[in-house]
């Protein structure tokens, strides 16, 4: 199956989200890598799958902060191996943003899809960038991972997170120059937890802890 993978620019890096509410917001993870694992994942997470077929990683790159005009070809291997490759950077940036250590079965993935050869750019003769014919899925799992590796032994390493909101699971890396970013989105699950916390702080507490409604029951 083919398409193209890019209808419109890219503007800005992140992608178009839409809360349990129904309500679209604008998440950026910070890495192209990041930006996969929002497609699902391992155990309770493949509930969240959206990469059914061929067309729907062909649609993820489009999405992307890939640059646009990307000719992909997929094929049902290679939407597999894009599937597992998500998965293990799901469970890797996890580990990364609570400090456990990573686990060398989800490394093995990450590097054998580095392993390779990824998307080649190049530049056409109005000096505009463009894509080498030919791109295939192989070759843009291999891209992802590469931004993997990239990111887990960089400079930013030490700042992948998981959102701080009590209920997200959304991974992300704070390239901000403070180096405090704490949700996925401000506007999503900050504002939320920032509500969440007021009702909490605001709300009295229970006068009268005994459960029974009625302290003084007539007798029978």
């Amino acid at each position: 199956m083919s398409g193209r993978a890019g209808e419109t620019p890219n503007q800005t890096p992140g992608l178009t989200l839409v809360s349990r509410e129904g309500k679209p917001y604008r998440f950026d993870p910070g890495a192209l890598c990041l930006e996969l694992t929002v497609t699902g994942g391992p155990g309770a997470f493949a509930r969240y799958e959206v990469l059914h077929e061929p067309a729907d990683l062909i649609a993820w790159a489009g999405r992307s902060r890939l640059p646009e005009g990307l000719d992909l070809t997929v094929s049902a291997d290679e939407l597999e191996r894009a599937r597992a490759l998500r998965d293990a950077l799901f469970l890797l940036a996890a580990d990364r943003a609570h400090g456990r250590p990573l686990r060398a079965a989800d490394l093995d993935v990450v590097n054998a899809a580095a392993a390779g050869p990824p998307l080649v750019a190049r530049i056409a003769p109005d000096g505009s960038r463009g894509w080498a014919l030919g791109a295939t899925g192989t070759h843009l799992l291999s891209t992802v991972a590469r931004d993997a590796i990239d990111l887990f032994t960089g400079r930013y390493a030490h700042r992948v997170r998981e959102c701080g909101a009590h209920n997200c699971f959304l991974l992300f890396v704070d390239t901000s120059r403070p180096g405090r970013r704490r949700w996925c989105a401000m506007e999503h699950c900050g504002n939320r937890e920032k509500a969440r916390t007021h009702r909490a702080r605001h709300t009295p507490a229970n006068p009268n802890p005994n459960p029974n409604p009625n302290p003084n029951p007539k007798p029978n």
